[in-house]
């Protein structure tokens, strides 16, 4: 790392520094960095436990436990200088011993995490999960199937033998990261890069894209097929029924196997959507355009009007800005037992009256949302 002096136009390094120089431990400082960023490890993973001891006949732990996208569980060994000569056996021992968890116990390590780390926040581990995996219900997500557990190291200094390992075990189809930490010191500010270095992240992405296709080659699961069949089957019943009706939402659109069944509202890049959960039915609104910006513009727009478009649909709103995402949305849902096919025509009905009433409460307010925000200058 350097710094440019553009007078000069001469470059001057910044010097490195370690962990012990710096009176850094791996556990008051690596640790907790990680697990407040842990897209520092260049992807998105949810932190499911700190200092994980829950393993029968062992008081052995691990530094930290997560969750990647896919639902495979990640072991992230932390060293400070010096990786030592067993981190990889010990990784490995904490990967065999995740690979017991079933489900629901991965739900509970989750919850136990968030009830010691976030216990004001009344947080709850299952709809969490939902959220990060982007799932309508837990009983879609899977987590921690076969041997998919995942290893991470991370580290100032790997030993040979660590690296070889690694490397060995990548040929064997285990998944291991290498992760190199540094710590830098620019005058009084410290500075932490971070290199993945086994695999490369160039070969990490072939390694992945060849892992994901064979796995997408395989059978699809049993459940998985039906519950697309279902959906399917549901969905082809209900557009017949909306197709005799008066509603012209839903004319062109064509059944699927998702949960969902979007049809336009009217405004580019936003669509109303008919829920099918498990548990649940919905209407909904999603804001989605290109620029977070602009969907927020048009939520507090359309929020503005909330009594006169409640009043116009006859019921309170669920009103999602969620100032976190890039998208908002603006749902009512009813808990409804959807796997019951002799109350499906209870649902069908509920979910083309409360489209009409839904597209009829909230189509004024968009359409002035829509031109307001063209006014000051938004797409």
């Amino acid at each position: 790392m350097y710094t440019v002096n553009s007078e000069t136009n001469r470059i001057t390094p910044v010097p490195s520094q370690s962990f012990s120089a710096l009176k850094l431990s791996e556990r008051a400082h690596l640790q907790e960095w990680l697990a407040h960023t842990p897209s520092a490890l260049g992807e998105e993973l949810l932190v499911i436990q700190k200092e994980f001891d829950g393993f029968d006949d062992t008081r052995e732990r691990l530094d930290l436990l997560a969750l990647d996208k896919e639902g495979n569980l990640v072991i992230i060994e932390n060293k400070l200088d010096d990786s030592g000569r067993d981190v990889v056996w010990q990784a490995l021992k904490y990967a065999s011993y995740c690979a017991s968890l079933s489900k629901q116990q991965v739900v509970d390590v989750y919850q136990q995490y968030l009830n010691r780390h976030a216990p004001g926040d009344g947080a709850d581990a299952a709809t969490r999960l939902c959220d990060f995996l982007d799932a309508p219900d837990l009983d879609e997500v899977k987590l921690n199937l076969g041997n998919s557990q995942r290893i991470v190291l991370v580290a100032a200094h790997f030993r040979k033998e660590v690296t070889s390992t690694a490397l060995w075990l990548l040929g064997q189809g285990i998944s291991v990261q290498c992760f190199r930490v540094t710590p830098w010191s620019l005058g009084e500010q410290l500075l932490i890069n971070v290199d993945q270095i086994i695999p490369t992240p160039e070969a990490g992405e072939l390694m992945i894209g060849i892992k994901a296709k064979a796995a997408e080659e395989k059978s699809a699961d049993v459940v998985q097929k039906k519950r697309h069949s279902v959906r399917r089957a549901y969905w082809e019943q209900l557009l017949a029924v909306f197709q005799a009706s008066d509603c012209t939402l839903y004319d062109n659109i064509s059944a699927s196997k998702d949960h969902w069944l979007s049809a336009g509202c009217g405004l580019s890049g936003c669509h109303y959507s008919l829920i099918f959960g498990q548990k649940m039915l919905r209407v909904s609104l999603t804001l989605g355009r290109a620029e977070a910006t602009d969907n927020k513009f048009l939520f507090d727009a359309v929020e503005a009007e909330k009594a006169e478009v409640e009043v116009a649909f006859g019921e309170p709103l669920r009103w999602l800005r969620l100032d976190d995402k890039k998208s908002s949305r603006i749902e009512y849902e009813l808990s409804a037992d959807s796997t019951d096919e002799s109350r499906w025509s209870d649902w069908i009905d509920w979910h083309l009256t409360h489209i009409v009433r839904f597209d009829g409460a909230l189509r004024g307010a968009l359409q002035r949302a829509g031109e307001a925000l063209k006014r000051q200058g938004g797409g």
